[in-house]
């Protein structure tokens, strides 16, 4: 896991300014605190820059010269086409054999971020074919994977990735990002240079950006809040490079067109309604629970030790027990350590799920480090947090920010984590709306009952599900929708549950991936998610609507699967929090003056939107996410345009 960041210089102009790449893969130490280096190319040399630890010689082999790093800012006479900058988290091989920007076959030059789990089946599979490999990483099998199938080693790639390939035989760039957009890459282009990043922040280091706030892009976060799968971000002529996608093009060609990604997976679903069964409903969570338990086998593929963050709900109790079973076939005695946020104030009773995650640890024998946001260090702390995001995130993220500094305290440096199953499974309340909607009505008559009992279900968009079910059972599908016209109720009640999913799955996911991501690499954490390999995705997005939500349950065979391992407090637990934050506490409470004086103070705010009744809007839950959008929009634009820089705390 690491933070990788380059510059490409396009057309005939001699301007390049190879020292931006130092101070461009500076701001993504966080990412890479063990190791770092670079390369500058320039169509016939090409120079490696190692850090202020890696010791290099001047010398030359094979048409390379090697420098300490503190030559890189005096290498502005170096005429390069290319420069690549590297931080890097050491899991896999933690030797120097692992170093990058990385080179395979005297032709190939690779920086990566990520993990391919399943490298060591490919290096097996590459060997057989004459390919010989010079260290333990996942890296060089990349290159050895491209150079043999081409583009089409993405799709043999399970894990997350996003990385660059140079070959500086035909002068090409091979750029590709895993299924899910799990890891980060962005880009920025004008007619001189293409700058590539895993953080927005490391583009905006370069001396020569050209960007402002982007207003679209703003204006609809304050809206609908943050967005990680749109192409736009925050920032003008800074882009998402997008999921399951690549870019395969010669340097001279990039130079004449703007980026044209092209998609190498797409997933698919079931669309069909049939009538439930039993034997199916054992035969597919038996399926299921084998797909898990293999996915996590291969993301416990690492040097470093490992951990879990805990919530105490079914799905990161899931991955601690198939983390504890595996250890066990490994022969393992080692005890499993688990990470939890929880909140000890009877105000937030309603956010704390100790009782659950102490149920499990009792259960599973494993030991748990507990955490706790203390309310006087919010402030600082959410200056860090939007720091670390880069486009401004929907919440402030204290639970999960509060774990991840948790397990930077020990000497875990991989986590398994639980995201990803809610929206494979219909975990969240809002999609037994859709269900009630395109089940048959009679079936969806008895459901309605079930989900009644459910806390905190709203029993008006039940009542609302069940009628529009009537409409369109009695009066056809295209009368239904000009009735939902007229009413200004949005179409999207009538999908087909799994077609929501896999929408969600593709898209809405995405913005808590790039969470999950950000807040654990701030820590210089590696978050791996197991519910994301992309064979249990396939299979999930596949099985018929009614073995996801069965009689009032949702995640159904997940429950199924997990009803012999799992205490069943937890397995069939309703209600649902998924480490809660305690924003409506804090700032209708001690933080209430610093939070209004950030909304009111802010001149940026003011230009964009009209600030009205604000202490009366934060009183209300319908409108109080929207209110802390605008604190959140108002800090970062202080951190990005007025300060310009703003670093982490040790």
């Amino acid at each position: 896991m690491c933070g990788i960041a380059g510059i490409i210089k396009l057309g005939d102009g001699t301007e390049f300014q190879t020292e931006n790449i130092w101070p461009m893969t500076k701001t993504i130490r966080h990412r890479g605190p063990d190791d770092e280096g670079y390369l500058l190319y320039n169509g016939n040399t090409t120079c490696i820059f190692g850090g202020d630890d890696t010791n290099f010689e001047e010398q030359s082999h094979a048409g390379i010269s090697y420098f300490p790093k503190k030559h890189i800012a005096n290498s502005d006479g170096f005429l390069s086409q290319v420069a690549f900058g590297f931080r890097r988290l050491s899991i896999i091989d933690l030797f120097p054999s692992g170093h990058q920007p990385m080179s395979y076959m005297n032709r190939y030059w690779i920086v990566f971020n990520g993990e391919i789990y399943n490298y060591l089946e490919l290096k097996a599979e590459l060997e057989n074919v004459g390919y010989i490999f010079n260290s333990k990483t996942d890296t060089e099998v990349i290159m050895a994977a491209y150079d043999n199938w081409g583009t089409g080693c993405l799709n043999k790639f399970n894990g997350m990735w996003a990385f660059v390939i140079l070959d500086t035989l035909k002068n090409t760039l091979f750029m590709g990002r895993d299924r899910f957009g799990i890891k980060p890459l962005y880009y920025y282009q004008d007619e001189d240079k293409f700058i590539f990043a895993s953080e927005i922040k490391a583009i905006l280091a370069h001396s020569k950006i050209n960007t402002n706030p982007n207003l679209r892009y703003v204006k609809d976060y304050l809206l609908n809040g943050s967005k990680a799968y749109l192409k736009e971000t925050a920032f003008e002529n800074i882009y998402n490079f997008s999921p399951a996608s690549f870019l395969e093009i010669t340097i001279d060609d990039l130079a004449k067109t703007k980026v044209k990604e092209k998609r190498f997976w797409i997933l698919s679903t079931n669309l069909e309604i049939p009538k439930f069964s039993i034997e199916k409903a054992n035969e597919y969570s038996e399926k299921y629970y084998d797909l898990l338990k293999d996915s996590v086998r291969l993301r416990m593929r690492a040097d470093v030790k490992i951990g879990s963050a805990l919530s105490g709900g079914l799905d990161s109790s899931t991955i601690v027990h198939l983390v504890n079973s595996n250890l066990k076939d490994l022969g393992k005695e080692d005890q499993q350590v688990t990470f939890s946020n929880t909140y000890s104030l009877k105000e937030q009773k309603d956010l704390d799920e100790s009782e659950f995650i102490q149920v499990l640890i009792e259960h599973l024998n494993v030991k748990s480090f507990k955490t706790e946001p203390k309310v006087k260090e919010i402030p600082e702390q959410i200056y860090q947090v939007i720091y670390m995001m880069d486009n401004p995130p929907d919440g402030t993220a204290m639970s999960g920010w509060y774990v991840y500094k948790c397990v930077a305290r020990t000497d875990i440096k991989v986590t398994l984590d639980g995201q990803g199953a809610d929206e494979q499974l219909a975990g969240y309340l809002s999609y037994f709306y859709n269900f009630l909607t395109n089940i048959p009505l009679i079936h969806a008559v008895k459901e309605y009952f079930r989900l009644i009992t459910i806390p905190k279900i709203d029993k008006k968009s039940l009542i609302l599900a069940l009628a529009i079910n009537l409409c369109k059972t009695i009066l056809g599908m295209k009368i239904t929708k000009e009735i939902l016209r007229k009413l200004k109720k949005n179409n999207k009640i009538l999908l087909n549950l799994n077609e929501l999913l896999v929408s969600d799955t593709s898209n809405e996911l995405m913005t808590l991936l790039h969470y999950g991501d950000r807040l654990s690499m701030a820590h210089s954490i590696e978050s791996r998610v197991p519910f994301m390999d992309y064979r249990l995705v396939e299979y999930i997005a596949n099985l018929p609507l009614c073995y996801k939500i069965h009689l009032g349950w949702s995640k159904y065979i997940a429950r199924l699967a997990m009803k012999d391992f799992l205490p069943e407090k937890i397995v069939w637990r309703k209600d649902k929090m998924a480490f809660p934050n305690a924003d409506q506490f804090w700032f209708n409470g001690e933080l209430k003056n610093w939070f209004v004086d950030k909304i009111k103070k802010s001149e940026f705010i003011k230009q964009i939107t009209e600030i009205n009744s604000l202490e009366e809007k934060m009183n209300s839950p319908k409108s109080f996410n929207k209110i802390v959008r605008l604190m959140i929009l108002s800090i970062w634009f202080e951190i990005f345009f007025i300060q310009k820089k703003y670093q982490i705390k040790d």
